[in-house]
């Protein structure tokens, strides 16, 4: 299976963390959204899209990534974050993300894998950020675990 792992990971690297993990399992090369072309989009069997949460949003490089894709038909599709706090019901980012890649030809897993992240973003910088020394080894194995999930199903 041809799998790649495109990710935007700015501030700490807690999200390429997570991409490389998955990577392992995946056997996947991990690219930015800068570096990767469309014909390698399209001979992937299985991609995986993530990025941190910016103030409730995936990466502005990531979307735009995918908008500029052409709709038709591709191969399975996978998304995943790392972010300082839980997605509300109230701005589901993770929806959007699914349905622009669904919108342009992937068949997209049901499932989206998401943990937290160190996050000094704004004012959580004045006390050193939230959620330090994550992601934890257990996430690290959580998002391994997606990762086979994903592949086999």
């Amino acid at each position: 299976m041809n799998s790649l792992i495109v990710v935007a990971s700015k501030s700490h690297g807690n999200t390429r963390r997570i991409a490389e993990a998955m990577a392992e399992t995946l056997d996947a090369r991990v690219v930015t959204p800068d570096e990767v072309y469309d014909a390698e989009i399209d001979a992937a069997d299985l991609i995986g899209w993530g990025s941190g949460i910016y103030w409730m949003s995936f990466a502005p490089e990531l979307r735009r990534r995918v908008q500029r894709l052409d709709a038709r038909g591709r191969g399975r599709a996978f998304v995943f974050s790392t972010s300082g706090l839980p997605e509300t019901p109230l701005r589901r980012y993770s929806r959007a993300l699914v349905e622009s890649l669904a919108g342009r030809g992937f068949t997209v897993a049901d499932d989206v894998f998401a943990c937290r992240g160190l996050d000094t973003m704004g004012p959580l910088a004045l006390i050193g950020g939230v959620n330090k020394g994550a992601p934890t080894t257990n996430d690290l194995a959580a998002a391994q675990a997606f990762a086979r999930r994903v592949r086999e199903s």
